[in-house]
């Protein structure tokens, strides 16, 4: 999504100087508060390292990948930015290497994170969430068109008329190779369909390769992701699906088979939150039979079978639980 070329562009605005480092595996408190100097190859802390290069007291400085925080016997980082990110306590911060109080409150923290899930709870309410949403297709082609093609082009020292990506083609390659919230997978397609054109141009000694949607596959193979089809039929209904690339739709079937016992079954690999939905809309369908206009006793030898598609794929939460 470009969260660095964000935080850049956040510094630049605000005309203060922009620091990044990343916090992903970092297991070692020390790495933030500085090794102490009795230590062998001892160094200050990544804040201090920062003030260094920057020379300012109000830098924008970016935390990148906070979610993949590491711990260990030395320490917890996490705990660590507590203090970093609490404005009621950055005014005092300690480096254990200077041995020097700093004031941080003057520093504009940034960040950046693919999920909230792994990020501590005491660590995430000293921060503000900005959720940055996926692009949608037509700013992945714009992006593609302007900006990536060309580049690949250029890292490849191929001249832009030797490779003709048509539009159908490079929406078909947004739609059924690189389905995704940003664009490094898109560019990673690209970068093949590249590579290929390239020892076309050599080995069959062309002018021009022209991709089409009709001769994609050769370059890239059989798409990896499929268009939604609408499932329709007795028995079959759309629920609704959240990813980080947007809404989805997420067909539902049920069956009916006759049975001594009463009662349902769901296969699918199905979270909690769509079981309790599953058993919601069972108790409440037993519960208006007359509405409906069945029978009292429709289930008393029937067994339900519920069953979600894609049966590898893990299910759940409040969107998909909406059956």
């Amino acid at each position: 999504m470009g969260k660095t070329s964000i935080g850049r562009s956040i510094a630049e605005a605000l005309g203060r100087q922009f620091y990044r480092f990343s916090v992903g595996g970092m297991r070692d408190e020390a790495e933030i508060k500085g090794h102490r100097r009795t230590y062998v190859g001892a160094m200050p802390g990544k804040l201090v390292q920062a003030f260094k290069e920057v020379e300012v007291e109000n830098p924008v400085i970016m935390l990148d990948e906070i979610d993949k925080l590491g711990q260990s016997f030395q320490g917890d980082p996490a705990s660590a930015l507590l203090e970093v990110l609490d404005p009621e306590q950055n005014v005092d911060f300690l480096d254990h290497y200077l041995d020097v109080r700093m004031d941080l409150s003057k520093v504009l923290f940034i960040c950046t994170a693919n999920t909230l899930d792994s990020i501590p709870g005491p660590l995430l309410d000293r921060m503000e969430q900005i959720r940055l949403s996926g692009y949608i297709a037509e700013e992945k082609l714009a992006i593609a068109k302007n900006h990536l093609w060309p580049k690949l082009l250029k890292r490849n020292n191929l001249p832009k008329k030797r490779i003709n990506l048509s539009d159908a083609a490079l929406k078909q390659v947004i739609e059924g190779y690189a389905r995704e919230a940003g664009v490094r997978q898109l560019e990673k397609q690209l970068h093949r369909i590249v590579r290929k054109s390239a020892v076309k141009l050599l080995e069959e000694e062309l002018g021009t390769v022209k991709v089409s949607v009709k001769n994609l596959e050769e370059f890239l193979g059989a798409p990896i992701f499929r268009k939604e089809k609408v499932l329709t039929g007795e028995g079959v209904v759309t629920g609704l699906a959240w990813t980080s690339m947007g809404g989805a739709t997420l067909p539902i079937e049920a069956g009916k088979v006759h049975s001594l016992d009463r009662g349902f079954k769901l296969t699918g690999k199905l979270g909690e939150v769509m079981q309790e939905s599953a058993n919601i809309a069972y108790s409440y369908t037993l519960g208006h039979l007359q509405e409906y206009g069945a029978d009292a006793d429709f289930f008393d030898s029937a067994f339900v079978h519920l069953h979600v598609p894609e049966g590898a794929t893990p299910k759940d939460g409040p969107s998909a639980g909406l059956l």
